[in-house]
């Protein structure tokens, strides 16, 4: 298996990046934090790699760190989730992000990601309630100590009910302060220009 890729990038497009190993080009489905690590400047990149092997293909992915190879491999065994669905969710939002969805039973962050609908999302907060505690970089909760309306939820859920879609909260709320009461995230998501 290869854990991990170093070179010099070639080139980057969306959702793939090819990087220059010792005079050979790997090509990686890989996921924005990946993509946006790798900037073709010359520099070295070192990216976690996960190799797919499938009857007709050898697909290699590539991750930020090591949170975000965990994640998509917990993801691979949902059923009905492929490769292209885990990459989406790693994709979509942060390995904290998506632990704190699963262990509050949040499904609305996961419908909020291109291609996965309800079913899959309650899937995914099922079969991964009792494993993703047990992730080496999870920084967890127990989920007795969490409440599905946390303050994230309750400001993304009041940007909703403002007419936001759910995806569009969440990206409003992603430069917001965590340590802020729900009423002012709100506030300040909506003064910064995301119109609902």
């Amino acid at each position: 298996m290869i854990a991990t890729l170093r070179g010099k990038v070639l080139e980057r497009g969306s959702g793939r990046i090819v990087i220059d190993v010792g005079g050979v080009g790997y090509l990686l489905a890989a996921t924005s934090a990946a993509i946006r690590m790798a900037v073709p400047d010359g520099e070295e990149v070192t990216l976690v790699t996960h190799l797919h092997v499938r009857e007709d293909a050898l697909i290699l992915f590539g991750f930020a760190g090591t949170a975000e190879r965990d994640l998509f491999e917990l993801l691979l065994g949902v059923s009905g989730v492929g490769p292209k669905a885990a990459l989406a969710i790693v994709s979509g939002y942060a390995p904290d992000q998506i632990r704190r969805a699963i262990v509050t039973s949040d499904h609305a962050l996961f419908t909020s990601i291109t291609g996965v609908g309800r079913k899959t999302a309650e899937r995914v907060v099922i079969d991964l309630k009792d494993k993703v505690g047990s992730l080496p970089a999870a920084q967890v909760q127990d989920a007795a100590d969490l409440s599905p309306a946390d303050d994230h939820t309750a400001a993304r859920d009041g940007l909703v009910g403002l007419g936001m879609s759910v995806a569009e909260a969440e990206a409003a709320l992603r430069s917001i302060d965590a340590e802020l009461p729900v009423g002012e995230r709100i506030r300040q998501a909506l003064a910064a220009g995301a119109s609902p």
